[in-house]
């Protein structure tokens, strides 16, 4: 089969960013794939962090992308729509995470239904943003979904949000299909002392992660207010929240010394690059994910890929990842109690330890490439409402 893949790829960084590469290179194993990356991204004074290039050595990288879109500049567009008509795909698969990309991604997906006959699916990492509430961010994303075909969702709520957007289409049987995201395939396990020495993690402490970029919408403070608790339950407990910080860190640290858990509780503030991922996991006991809102999170399967119970919240997409009581403990948001008690049973309770790092082990399988791979592909096959693809553009 032939598959095109847009999406961001090397040298930009991220979940997306990864995600779109190894999408790719597990497709290429059995597919002729096409990969269309971008040549820009974000205008600087529209990103809020440091840098969207990835600083990582180990960088996953694909050598064979055609990086040619740029959002505001829109002859890139035309010039990628021509690209995916000279290769003639039978599928087409469109990342599709932020309204930012509309104009460009909508437009796109367009011209390649009506330039050849292949199904157009997006891969939906947030229908809408999770942490948008405006009418603008939704008609945006109706009206460049509306260019798909079919489409993947990574949670219940995302899925509900979608059938909302787009009810004629998403009304037809197969249109959408709902998957878990498959594991990201970045870290390296290392010598459990070793990583911990080098973080500064005394070797008999307990160990809670909070990994990934610190946004308001994660949940960071209320993690900050719980860690008090946990200490008083768990003497040598020691959290590190690791990611950059698009909070101030200093207003978070501030907070950390009023409640006098500045001791437990250190930030590592920076974007981590993928040849030290594997070292924060493995030092860790626990992965902790207040989130005050979310569809769905990679970090779940990173702490899969080193059997590591986590402690979410029961917002988006996380209960039906992290399984309440088996893979780790489900909390509400925003509730601090609720969230250091999980926390403390988990580093302080080692039958149920024991219990939920079985059952992430005995997970794992869910989270595997090929099940998604041969979901995606499955994808092209359906036909559209009304019988074949015939009046479409030439094979």
């Amino acid at each position: 089969m032939r598959i095109a893949v847009v999406g961001p790829t090397y040298p930009f960084r991220g979940g997306i960013a990864h995600h779109t590469t190894l999408l790719a290179k597990h497709l290429r194993e059995r597919h002729d794939v096409l990969l269309l990356s971008f040549a820009r991204q974000y205008p600087r004074q529209l990103f809020p962090g440091r840098s969207d290039r990835d600083p990582s050595r180990s960088a996953v990288k694909d050598v064979d992308s055609r990086r040619v879109l740029a959002p505001l500049r829109p002859w890139t567009w035309l010039r990628a729509a021509r690209l995916l008509r000279a290769f003639r795909p039978d599928l087409v698969l469109i990342q599709w995470w932020v309204p930012f990309w509309a104009p460009s991604l909508g437009t796109l997906a367009a011209l390649t239904r009506r330039g050849t006959s292949a199904r157009v699916v997006f891969i939906c990492h947030n229908v809408v943003p999770h942490d948008s509430r405006s009418v603008v961010d939704r008609e945006l994303s109706r009206l460049a979904l509306a260019n798909g075909d079919s489409f993947v969702v990574h949670s219940e709520a995302d899925e509900r949000v979608l059938r909302t957007l787009l009810p004629r289409q998403t009304s037809r049987p197969g249109s959408v299909r709902r998957s878990v995201l498959p594991a990201f395939e970045i870290a390296q396990a290392e010598d459990r002392e070793e990583a911990r020495a080098a973080l500064g993690v005394a070797p008999d402490a307990r160990m809670a992660l909070f990994f990934g970029f610190v946004r308001e919408y994660k949940g960071v403070e209320v993690l900050i207010d719980a860690t008090p608790l946990v200490a008083g339950r768990v003497p040598k407990l020691h959290v590190l929240v690791a990611g950059e910080c698009w909070t101030p860190r200093e207003q978070l640290e501030r907070r950390a010394r009023e409640l006098g858990a500045e001791q437990q509780l250190t930030f590592d503030d920076r974007y981590i690059p993928n040849e030290e991922v594997g070292r924060y996991f493995s030092a860790a006991d626990i992965v902790v994910m207040p989130y005050l809102e979310a569809t769905q999170s990679a970090v779940v399967t990173l702490a899969v890929a080193f059997g590591l119970p986590v402690v979410a919240t029961d917002v988006g997409g996380l209960p039906e990842v992290v399984l309440d009581g088996k893979t780790g403990l489900i909390v509400p948001p925003g509730d601090v109690p609720a969230l250091a008690e999980a926390m403390a049973r988990c580093l302080s309770d080692d039958e149920l330890y024991a219990a939920l790092r079985e059952g992430v082990v005995s997970s794992a399988e869910r989270f595997s490439w090929s099940r998604f791979t041969d979901l995606v592909v499955s994808m092209a096959h359906p036909p559209r409402e009304g019988g074949t693809s015939a009046g479409r553009g030439p094979r």
